[in-house]
């Protein structure tokens, strides 16, 4: 008899709704705990189990009679006899009623589902490293998180042979070199008029090569990552997947941190995944995508800082100190000195030189012993150069003889007005390191104190993810304009285009530990290390859904 008891506290079935006669539209349950937990399973998909004291609900169609309870325990099977037994009792006795219960006790979440393999197919294109990393990122986490997974990259433009569509890739690399041409070209194309005439002559000249490039793809969702990968894929999709008789879910996620194209706003698409409170309202203006179909997860980077922000925690606390010493040391850097990374993008672009040079040369004459630490990228000439650092510093020391002559005058005239030379202080001990590529950025990221890099969303999103202060120094026109008020409004960076300038500022910083301090924490507020496991799971969730 106590079995039965608690079986009907853990199982009590709340009410039957529409109910017509003999025909029940769908039961609605509620699974409740008062004194212990209970598991139940629906649909051979086990229920979380329901705490003491907690409620879920559970609704489930049905076309059967009331009395019917065959098809029901096909669908839901419990622990034991004697909870099937109490249900039954409970169902007898509640079969014709309605009892109301309160709002506060019940969960919107959806019943999770089994960890089935998705076969998965991403848009994007090597227009920077960035929307390339944030697939990989996904990628990893499809794998991890649905072992025996199937991925394929695919850019469908290029195939197409069509100008200008397939020239898209060479001409982002010619544009993104020449900052004033990118700006005319973004800013003309990022308008309703011409998205609408791109749309219209996309469609005429490209559909059915997308189509039939994309029907030998035997996929259960499309991803996203690039915004020109949206309207027209999506209307193939959607035409193979009515041929198909399925659903496959066409999915967004916007790669752009502060400000984003026109062509990321499909409101179409199944979900949209956005960084920041920004992109949601260019999404809502631009694109009138519904809020229903908006999720906030911030940008997906690499499973690795995920990691390395468990294990940092706070940078600013003593065990995060600790911490990211081991890490100096694990890249083979001095745990004693300061670190500044310093990154011009995947391409190695921007004035990296002379910002290596004034940072080499502002660090020495404030006394900060520290290791710069560059990123070249592909700029092989540019780590040759600085593997011979001393021949450099020679240069740039000759380029700025004007500039000393002028301050030895200046001291000489001080000198003549009889005032006090000025407080000579140790020079500091700076070492300078060219990188290629690297594959774990997050180790570097880490172990630096300040973060020296032009305003790419990636970049920006992987530091906040470790709590990394910022220095911008440059941006590209339209796209990665509003990085830089992610980061100025954030508190945990600054922008300046002068390489003596970002010298200065970040030499400022290394001065100033309350200041740093302060910086981390508003950087690490900003960041979310998880971003990318949010998105696989969610996308995961809806995918089964139609599977």
């Amino acid at each position: 008899m106590g079995i039965k008891i608690r079986a009907l506290y853990s199982l009590f079935l709340v009410a039957l709704i529409n109910t017509k006669r003999n025909d029940v539209s769908s039961f609605l349950f509620v699974i409740a705990s008062p004194q212990h937990s209970s598991k139940v399973s629906l649909n051979n998909r086990v229920l979380p189990s329901v705490p003491p004291g907690g409620s879920l609900y559970v609704q489930r169609s049905n076309t059967t009679s009331p009395n019917d309870t065959t098809s029901f325990y096909n669908t839901v099977t419990f622990e034991n006899d004697s909870e099937k037994d109490a249900l039954t009792t409970a169902r007898t006795s509640t079969s014709s009623s309605f009892i109301k219960t309160s709002s506060s006790v019940h969960s919107s979440k959806a019943l999770p589902t089994k960890k089935r393999k998705l076969k998965v197919l991403f848009l994007s294109a090597d227009t920077g490293g960035g929307h390339r990393a944030s697939a990989e990122s996904l990628a990893n986490q499809f794998m991890k998180q649905f072992p025996g997974s199937e991925y394929t990259l695919v850019d469908v433009w290029t195939p197409t042979q069509v100008f200008p569509y397939y020239t898209l890739v060479p001409s982002y690399q010619h544009l993104s070199a020449h900052p004033r041409q990118w700006k005319l070209l973004y800013y003309a194309s990022n308008t309703r008029l011409y998205e609408k005439f791109t749309d219209v002559h996309s469609k005429y000249t490209c559909y059915e090569k997308i189509e039939k490039q994309l029907e030998q793809y035997d996929v259960d969702v499309v991803v996203s990552v690039h915004p020109t990968m949206n309207n027209l894929p999506m209307k193939a999709i959607r035409n193979i997947a009515k041929r198909r008789g399925k659903h496959i879910p066409f999915v967004t996620v916007v790669t752009d941190f502060g400000s984003g194209h026109c062509t990321w706003f499909q409101s179409g698409v199944d979900k949209m995944y956005i960084a920041s409170k920004r992109i949601y309202d260019l999404a809502k203006r631009r694109g009138g995508v519904p809020d229903d179909k908006l999720v906030m997860t911030g940008l997906p980077i690499r499973d690795g800082f995920a990691i390395q922000a468990e294990r940092q925690g706070d940078r600013t606390s003593l065990q995060g100190k600790a911490y990211r010493k081991e890490m100096k040391q694990a890249i083979g850097v001095d745990s004693k000195k300061r670190m500044v990374l310093v990154m011009g993008g995947g391409e190695g672009v921007g004035s990296l030189s002379s910002i290596t040079y004034n940072l080499y040369k502002k660090l020495r004459e404030d006394g900060i012993d520290a290791t710069i630490c560059v990123v070249c990228g592909r700029n092989e000439k540019l780590k040759g150069e600085l593997a011979n650092w001393d021949s450099v510093h020679a240069s740039f020391a000759t380029k700025s003889r004007k500039g000393k002559i002028k301050t030895v005058l200046k001291r000489i005239v001080r000198r003549k007005k009889g005032e006090n030379s000025e407080k000579k202080l140790k020079e500091g001990d700076v070492d300078v390191v060219g990188l290629g590529f690297i594959t774990n950025m997050d180790e570097y990221m880490v172990a630096a104190d300040v973060l020296v890099s032009k305003a790419g969303p990636g970049t920006i999103a992987e530091a906040a993810a470790v709590g990394l202060p910022i220095m911008i120094t440059s941006f590209l026109p339209g796209q990665e304009a509003g990085n830089v008020d992610i980061v100025l409004d954030g508190g945990f960076g600054d922008f300046r285009k002068k390489s003596k300038a970002i010298a200065e500022g970040v030499a400022s910083w290394l001065l100033d530990n309350k200041k740093l301090d302060e910086m981390s924490k508003m950087s690490a507020a900003a960041g979310n290390p998880s971003a990318a496991s949010d998105i696989v799971e969610d996308i995961g969730r809806i995918t089964h859904e139609f599977m």
